[in-house]
């Protein structure tokens, strides 16, 4: 049996960025292993008009190969699009756009496999290789075997408790688009959550709110609709410096950051949050418009009513500390992802650091494991890379990293500083 330099496992644009990275690399030989039939980022989100929220150049490599023949750009002229891209002057891509962008990517790539959900992976440590077994589409299980292993499994939807098993056809935005037309059927809507999926849904059904006459309602526990801080000097903390910086923190102070700092990688774009408000004015010049938004004001309890087929939701106004309820035929959760440790890890589990939280301590090569370069964690890192783990533009920089631990040498360039401003006490200056 072959044994693999490395074993990735999911293929969200992480794992598909380290591909396209490893494709030109003749000492390392990778597999990629992806439960779905194929690459399908965000589907249920791809609404028409819907963008990326960072610029073109925070594709799958250019920012650590910009000569990459995997590049956006790549893409765009071999599709005939470069011109029209070119002409549109608007630097972030359509959110379909970039997922035709990574189908294009994958289909060039020979080693990645599809249908391969993994059941389990142990370690071999007379041959000192992880084994790595898969179930495929006929329910055969196959075996894969690698000197080291890189996790990209992404983080699935997230449900409240107060959600969790309500019934009902309730809708979370990983679904959104397949359930589009049925939500336009029902006599009321409500949109639960905040940030950049909730304002996007919002948006798409208070422009058909007329056509189609539902009652919509947004409602989110934050005290106003934050827009995500984009300004310059707020972006450099997506940079080598930060992290540094970030994880030689105490965990106690990182734990507290990660928290404090959600609105830099989950609010909503300005200009979005301005198109509802300008659509909300058009809307509203013949008469009100059949909509509520209610900020500060948290989910406490839901119930479904399978008979008259709507949900009564029980809201506290956090600041007033008020309980009022709420009575909607459709439901679309809002809610977010967050990471959940894959069970396939269990056989290896003494081979990974923990930390006083139960979840990973990631080193700052991105390795989980006690050799520190055996195993490597792609995203799911907030609480020790900030919110340089989802972020984009940020991926190829890891995957530079990772590549560096896999061949032990550098083969792409890694910025070590590139910001104006410093993080940290100043060196050389007295108190």
């Amino acid at each position: 049996m072959t044994t693999h330099d490395f074993i990735a496992i999911g293929l969200g644009p992480y794992n598909l960025g380290l591909a396209c990275l490893t494709a030109p690399i003749p000492d390392l030989d990778g597999v990629f292993l992806e439960a779905r039939p194929g690459v399908d980022w965000h589907p249920g989100m791809l609404l028409e008009s819907a963008r990326l929220q960072t610029p073109f150049l925070a594709d799958l490599v250019t920012l650590a190969d910009p000569t990459s023949p995997f590049s956006f750009l790549s893409y765009l002229k071999e599709t005939g699009r470069l011109y029209p891209f070119y002409i549109r002057e608007n630097v972030y891509p359509l959110r379909s756009e970039y997922s035709a962008y990574c189908r294009w990517a994958a289909a060039k790539l020979p080693n990645l496999r599809f249908g391969h959900e993994v059941t389990t992976v142990e370690y071999d440590p007379a041959a000192e290789e992880y084994v790595v077994r898969a179930r495929v589409a006929d329910g055969d299980t196959v075996t894969y075997r690698g000197r080291h292993l890189v996790l990209g499994t992404g983080t699935p939807p997230y449900v409240p408790d107060a959600c969790a098993g309500l019934g009902g056809d309730a809708v979370h935005t990983s679904r959104y688009l397949e359930h589009r037309t049925a939500l336009r059927a029902k006599r009321s809507i409500t949109v639960l959550g905040s940030g950049q999926s909730a304002a996007e849904i919002y948006h798409d059904l208070l422009t058909d709110i007329d056509a189609y006459g539902y009652q919509l309602n947004w409602v989110t526990r934050s005290p106003r609709f934050f827009p995500l801080e984009y300004t310059k000097l707020t972006l450099e903390m997506t940079s080598p410096d930060y992290v540094d910086y970030f994880h030689a923190l105490p965990e106690r102070t990182r734990y507290r950051l990660e928290s404090e700092q959600e609105g830099l990688f989950k609010g909503i774009s300005a200009d979005l949050i301005d198109g509802i408000f300008d659509l909300l004015y058009e809307r509203s010049v013949p008469g009100p418009v059949n909509t509520r938004l209610l900020t500060n004001t948290e989910l406490v309890s839901a119930a479904y009513d399978a008979t008259a087929g709507a949900y009564t939701l029980g809201l506290r106004h956090v600041e007033q500390e008020r309980d009022v309820t709420l009575r909607t035929e459709g439901l679309v959760l809002a809610t977010g992802y967050r990471y959940r440790t894959p069970a396939f890890l269990e056989p290896v589990r003494d081979r990974i650091r923990w930390d006083s939280h139960g979840r990973f301590d990631v080193a700052r090569n991105y390795s989980i494991d006690h050799t520190g370069r055996g195993i490597f964690l792609q995203n799911a890192g907030t609480h020790t890379h900030s919110i340089t783990s989802p972020d984009l533009g940020m991926g190829p920089y890891r995957n530079s990293w990772i590549i560096r631990e896999l061949l032990g040498r550098e083969h792409y360039p890694i910025e070590k500083s590139i910001t104006f401003q410093e993080f940290g006490a100043p060196a050389g200056m007295t108190s």
